[in-house]
């Protein structure tokens, strides 16, 4: 007979899978009781997207965009369930062998906790708790599974048996394990059993979300600043800026709708009360300073379009808004940087670093250490309570958020987190520009059609955007009133299109009469290139 029937066999892979979501339960809550920043979760999130190959993550970002961090852990909570199912099975054929896979789990934790840049003695505890609790459990549910096994296998025997007696085929113990006897009692114990610790987990991963008391403190800190009016506030948005056309990226991009693009899966939670920012490295003077100090000095507000390296031509990794901070040379100037220096090693909260050429955070661009967007103090998401802004430049080699180091330093002595990973060393943002409406595949109507998009060229500014049908020649494009050159533009056209299917392509010149580069080239490694092109269709 076989007495590791399919049934046990699915129970101990349920099993299996309570025993890890009990242990990961445990170790968030732990973390989360201590400081979410201890999360064995997303440590080892971490350190699968640090090692995950460049173009697996520009993957990712084209195909989820914002929403990569959610797919990514979706993918991970799936991965976990499958091993630990697998976990459970073993341990239920070839024990210990599904306790030693648990605690593989709570070793890669381990491991990947020691490689985080705020770790101490105490980040070791939630995924040691993890793994401890997830081996407990998965013996604790096994032996009743086991007993169970037992139960029905002797009463299926003596069935057996006392059927023969009688006459009866050996097929009148099929029903064994399910019954009123001892192995329906064991039955029911591990129905209990497993159903309770599922509660429990779920229970436990619930209380964890609730106890994450930084993420509520952080943001009654973030609720409680009360930023200061700049000594040089930004121009209001002129007359015109807006073109008023429907399906048309508005020019201020809403906190809410800013693109988010970073390694963190969770967000940084830092007490602005706590909050220091050092400068380093090669200076004449190593300086701290502190939020209260930061929010003191003379700060200015300025119009500024950030874009992430991996936005695609024609893509929505792009937004603009007005920040409020203070200009990083004031800062550098009193730090005295010294000779040879090229580069600042910027080093946020999570131990992410970028490296920006000196020149752009020296010269007379608004790069800011930034406290302010939009009227208002950081979002937690977008940097709270300081992060780096700085016009031209892509994100990954400027737009630290949660900064807490400035490193003066040579690109030839150090690199960042993307440049380790084949990213250029310097990244200024590419001449271009996209057609927002109509959108790819839009049926309209023949006739007059107005097209519409946004152009950007930071730190250098758009002199004209041009818009061609099929195979035809250029047609200029009317610009709205530009904000600055360290901004977008939004542009309309009108055309006159008869029945069939049409394709619509974009170009910008920026304020020096370069024109954008037609040729096709991917984000890596430094950005990508070509002309945004819509395809529709005319009825």
């Amino acid at each position: 007979m076989n007495t590791k029937a399919p049934h046990f066999t699915l129970w101990a892979a349920a099993a299996g899978i309570v025993a890890a979501g009990l242990g990961v339960a445990a170790g968030e809550l732990a973390a989360a009781l201590l400081s979410p920043s201890l999360s064995p979760v997303s440590a080892v999130g971490s350190v699968v997207i640090d090692g995950m190959p460049a173009a697996v993550k520009d993957w990712a970002i084209g195909l989820f965009g914002t929403a990569d961090k959610v797919a990514f852990l979706v993918s991970m909570a799936v991965v976990i369930a499958v091993v630990a199912a697998a976990a459970g099975v073993l341990e239920l054929r070839r024990p210990p062998a599904g306790a030693v896979v648990i605690g593989l789990f709570g070793a890669a934790g381990l491991a990947a906790v020691l490689t985080r840049a705020q770790m101490s003695a105490l980040s070791l505890l939630p995924p040691l708790l993890a793994a401890a609790v997830g081996i407990l459990v998965l013996r604790a549910l096994m032996v009743r599974i086991e007993r169970w096994r037992d139960a029905a296998t002797a009463e299926a025997r003596a069935e057996a048996g006392a059927g023969v007696g009688a006459g009866v085929g050996a097929g009148a113990g099929a029903g064994a394990g399910a019954g009123t006897g001892q192995a329906g009692a064991r039955r029911r114990d591990v129905l209990r059993s497993v159903g309770g610790g599922a509660v429990v987990g779920l229970a436990a991963g619930a209380l964890a979300g609730s106890a994450r008391g930084g993420q509520v403190s952080t943001a009654a800190v973030r609720e409680a600043v009360q930023l200061p009016a700049a000594v040089t506030p930004a121009a209001p948005l002129p007359a015109g800026a807006e073109l008023g056309i429907s399906g048309l990226d508005p020019v201020l991009t809403p906190a809410a709708d800013f693109y988010r693009i970073d390694t963190a899966l969770s967000v940084p939670l830092v007490n602005a009360q706590q909050w220091t920012l050092k400068v380093t490295g090669l200076v004449d003077r190593e300086i701290e300073i502190d939020f209260a100090q930061l929010l003191a000095k003379p700060l200015q507000e300025s119009w500024i379009t950030l874009a992430c390296v991996s936005n695609e031509v024609g893509g929505s990794l792009i937004g603009n808004a007005k920040w409020l901070g203070w200009p990083v040379r004031n800062l550098l100037a009193e730090a005295g940087v010294q000779s040879g220096a090229d580069m600042v090693l910027s080093t946020s909260q999570d131990g992410w670093t970028a490296s920006t050429p000196l020149e752009a955070l020296t010269d007379s661009r608004d790069a800011l250490l930034a406290v302010g967007m939009n009227g208002e103090p950081l979002p937690l998401e977008h940097g709270f309570p300081v992060r780096l802004v700085v016009p031209g430049l892509y994100g990954y080699v400027s737009a630290t958020k949660w900064v807490t180091e400035l490193r003066v330093s040579r690109f030839a002595d150090e690199s960042a987190y993307w440049t380790d990973r084949g990213w250029s060393e310097r990244g200024p943002i590419k001449l271009s520009s996209r057609i927002d409406t109509p959108s790819r595949g839009a049926a309209v109507d023949a006739g007059t059609l107005t097209v519409a998009g946004m152009a950007w060229a930071q730190h250098t500014g758009i002199r004209a955007v041009q818009l061609r049908v099929d195979d035809g020649g250029w047609q200029d494009a009317q610009l709205a009133a530009g904000i600055s050159a360290d901004t977008w533009v939004q542009w309309s056209a009108r055309v006159d299109l008869e029945a069939g299917d049409h394709t619509l392509t974009v170009r910008a010149v920026n304020a020096t009469g370069s024109e954008q580069d037609e040729r096709e080239r991917p984000v890596v490694p430094d950005g990508a290139t070509g002309l945004h092109t819509v395809r529709i269709n005319v009825r």
